[in-house]
């Protein structure tokens, strides 16, 4: 549908799109119910004021007021780029029971152990629910207030009672103002909410940190304009039936947009891991056929990642199995067809079991080499040396591709003990310092059958 001429009465909260006419979903970005009437006319004049404050060269204008304060957990600080900044608002948004209101309230409650004073306003829980929970995590200070509210004004209020250095909010969408239309949790009261907000916390030089939910496909509920309106956007990530959870950084105004925090969850709510490779992978009192470890990237921190492969005959000699957990089952099938085609292991009539340790979930292409090496083991039944690393991603000709942040992905193998990690063949420029620290072994490989003569496994069972 193509955009509609001036003097239209309807307009997408979206994106900003016009119409003639009222419709259920948005012309321009697709979003259903988001197409709402306008309350004036567009203004053909506007007058200029005299500002309050004049404009300064942006040389003069003092640094020392956007220091940052750091929040007591060094996960979430390097997610955040050292800290927040005063005036800053944040969304962190998660699943439902991933932990979102346990990690914001051991922040707030850091924050206020400091000597600063903290506000957690809860509009989802009542108060004695909260104390419950902060009692069992040891989260309790003096500076820290509590308030269980789902009107704006009365929030305000109590901004204005407290003076806080630092609000939470818990969650967006149950916090509602009768100044604007629609019920709490609704496009415009989720857009109107925020905005009051953020109009607040750049006032008053606070820290606000906003709790959001997802809806069923991931993305963050409420309009789209809610992720331009504050200042960084955190995802809270983790699979329920495991302990391991991530904040990654979506937007980051103040720092960098790549970051990750690793956390666990246990029964004394979450804690902080800062050397999370551990988590992901086994350890063998014996060497194991069907095991290797590689090293993926999760935005600019490496992680060590165990890839297990079971490979059995199969009782359907036409239609094999091919189970996956943890990693892309299409990806799986494109090194099961190379491993068949170019390594010459059989493979077409055996079921292939692949999955990862610790319930990580990896999407980084450069697994691709781990699980040929897992799976050739496995198929072979044989050995090889436990302390090795595979990194590569493999292409349809059984050639390996250099795969990026190569020399971190190798330097976080050396840092913890490997002593032979196999890359894609022109990658010496790469690495060739890393052994030299650290007594480890580069061995550079072409392709795919290159990596297993390395290691012994070419020759099938």
């Amino acid at each position: 549908m193509a955009r509609a001429k001036s003097g239209e009465a309807f307009h997408c909260t979206e994106c900003g799109w016009t119409t003639v006419r009222w419709v259920g979903r948005c012309g321009e970005c697709q979003a259903w119910g988001s197409v709402v009437a306008k309350g004036a006319p567009k203004l053909q004049h506007v007058d200029s004021t005299v500002p309050a404050t004049k404009a300064v060269p942006i040389s003069e204008v003092p640094a020392g007021q956007a220091d940052r304060r750091l929040t007591g957990i060094s996960e979430l600080d390097r997610v955040l780029g050292g800290g927040l900044v005063p005036g800053v608002v944040a969304l962190l948004a998660g699943e439902p029971g991933v932990g979102k209101s346990t990690l914001l309230l051991e922040v707030a409650a850091r924050w206020a152990k400091s000597g600063q004073r903290t506000l957690y306003v809860t509009g989802e829980e009542s108060a004695p629910q909260v104390r419950l929970r902060a009692g069992r995590t040891g989260a309790l200070a003096d500076e820290l207030y509590l308030a269980a509210e789902t009107d704006l004004s009365t929030v305000l209020g109590h901004i204005e009672e407290v003076s806080p250095t630092l609000l939470v909010i818990d969650s967006v969408q149950t916090i509602g103002t009768t100044e604007a239309d629609g019920s709490p949790g609704g496009v415009t009261q989720v857009r109107e909410v925020t905005g009051a907000l953020v109009r607040v916390a750049k006032r008053r030089g606070m820290a606000v940190v906003i709790i959001g939910h997802v809806t069923k496909d991931g993305s963050i509920a409420g309009p789209r304009l809610l992720e331009h309106l504050v200042d960084v956007v955190l995802a809270f990530e983790g699979d329920r039936h495991s302990g391991f959870r991530m904040v990654r950084a979506t937007k980051n105004r103040y720092g960098p947009a790549d970051e990750v925090g690793c956390f666990e969850m246990g029964d004394s709510g979450i804690v902080e891991v800062p050397d999370p490779s551990g988590l992901f992978t086994s350890h063998h009192t014996e060497q194991v056929p069907g095991t290797c470890v590689t090293v993926t990237m999760e935005g600019r921190r490496p992680l060590l990642a165990e890839i297990q492969a079971l490979v059995a005959p199969s009782a359907n000699q036409t239609s094999p199995r091919r189970t996956t957990h943890g990693l892309d089952s299409s990806r799986i099938a494109l090194v099961l067809a190379v491993l068949e085609r170019k390594a010459r292991i059989p493979l077409s009539s055996r079921d292939v079991y692949v999955s990862t340790v610790g319930g990580a979930r990896v999407t980084d292409p450069s697994v691709d080499l781990a699980v040929a090496i897992a799976v050739a083991s496995a198929t072979v039944d044989r050995n090889f040396p436990q302390r090795v690393v595979a990194l590569g991603e493999i292409g349809l000709a059984g050639d390996l591709r250099r795969v990026p942040g190569l020399e971190r992905r190798v330097g976080e193998a050396a840092r913890l003990g490997f002593e032979l990690a196999i890359v894609p063949a022109n990658s010496r420029d790469r690495t060739q310092k890393v052994p030299s620290m650290h007594g480890l072994k580069v061995v550079e490989v072409a392709s795919v059958a290159d990596a297993l003569g390395v290691l012994d496994l070419r020759r099938g069972s």
